[in-house]
């Protein structure tokens, strides 16, 4: 489920949404991590970023990267010592958002 208006930014932006995920892809690529690692560190950012989008599109890229729920919530889980519990609460909460689909 890709959002309505990052679709529209790449109808109104064409070049600029080509080098934004240019920039995502040689960011992906240029060192060691498997594809799932990837996935996994991009939803701990977006939760300790309090990025509930990021939380909810980078749970979904996980799981098409083979992650399983339990990897996920472990992720949300391992952000309460540094963004707090409640803060990691609501942030599992996008998680199970997904998950719960």
């Amino acid at each position: 489920m890709i959002p309505k208006s990052y679709e529209k930014m790449h109808v109104d932006f064409p070049e600029f949404m080509q080098a934004y995920e240019a920039m995502g892809k040689a960011a992906r690529e240029s060192g060691p991590l498997s594809v799932r690692e990837v996935a996994l560190v991009k939803l701990a950012i977006s939760i300790t970023a309090g990025l509930e989008g990021g939380a909810h599109s980078h749970t979904r890229k996980a799981l098409q990267a083979g992650c399983s729920g339990d990897d996920l919530r472990h992720v949300a889980l391992l952000t309460a010592p540094t963004i707090g519990f409640p803060t990691m609460m609501r942030a599992k909460s996008w998680v199970e958002d997904v998950l719960d689909k």
